[in-house]
């Protein structure tokens, strides 16, 4: 079922496929290859992490082979001093340049970002993303159109009365203090099912976030939509975040500011 499989020819019986398995269902006795034996195959977790250690890429599961895998080697590595200019340069961006990232750029973004890590590797996250800066703005006054409505209907607590802030200023002042001219958005859900969804949801965004910036773009974590769909959850479905899921969003789009 999970189709292990092992290249007689290549293996070294070397077991670090069986030392790092982190259900610790590959077995492997002496000389003989490691085998996975049925009744503990529903003990895997998909990690893939036999295929990715194996030194001689003499094993394949779940249909993925190594000669269709991506090579690590450290030339390919961003180094400490790489990593530590962008995590401390990273800065939040609430000023964007009036215009739609390249929809190949978003894809790319979004595929490689699906291997954030989640809790026992359940993966069961939901990535939503408003890729169209016409679709932002529609949202954009919806948004503001119901929670203007909610605070004169008095419907909103004063515990909110940042959030409340942004009507004013949109409508009388012309700032956008919500959705702050980002023309996209990536909302990430995770099902209550998930071993840790709020911790998942968090991690996928970091990463979301550093790549972004790594290829040019800024980001910002959404907390004011956050706010506004806590203070009318009803706005939920314009979103697609199903009831009960742990959820978190964040603005991107090509900067309008540099930070020197």
């Amino acid at each position: 079922m999970l189709k292990f499989k092992v290249d007689a020819t290549l293996c070294t019986r070397c077991r670090l496929c069986v030392l790092d398995c982190p259900s610790q269902i590959i077995e492997q006795a002496g000389k003989d290859l490691p085998v996975i034996r049925r009744e503990r195959e529903a003990g895997c977790i998909r990690c893939q992490h036999c295929l990715a250690v194996c030194p001689t890429a003499a094993l394949s599961i779940h249909g993925f082979k190594p000669a269709d895998s991506m090579e690590i080697s450290a030339g390919k590595l961003p180094g400490f001093d790489q990593m530590n200019m962008l995590i401390r340069a990273r800065r939040s961006i609430r000023h964007y340049k009036d215009r739609n990232v390249d929809p190949a750029l978003i894809n790319r973004l979004l595929a490689t970002v699906s291997n954030a890590p989640s809790g026992v590797n359940s993966r069961r996250l939901t990535f939503r993303v408003i890729d169209d800066k016409a679709e932002m703005n529609r949202l954009r006054k919806r948004v503001l159109s119901e929670l203007k409505a909610a605070g004169e209907a008095g419907r909103i607590p004063p515990s909110f009365s940042y959030l409340m802030a942004a009507v004013p200023a949109f409508y009388d002042q012309g700032t956008d203090l919500i959705f702050r001219n980002a023309p996209h958005a990536l909302i990430v859900s995770a099902s209550p099912d998930a071993a840790c969804p709020n911790e998942d949801v968090t991690i996928a965004l970091a990463y979301f976030e550093l790549l972004a910036q790594s290829a040019g773009l800024g980001t910002v974590w959404w907390g004011m939509l956050k706010m506004a769909l806590i203070a009318l959850p009803e706005l939920k479905p314009l979103l697609g975040i199903p009831d009960g899921h742990s959820y978190y969003a964040m603005l991107f789009g090509v900067p309008d500011i540099r930070f020197a």
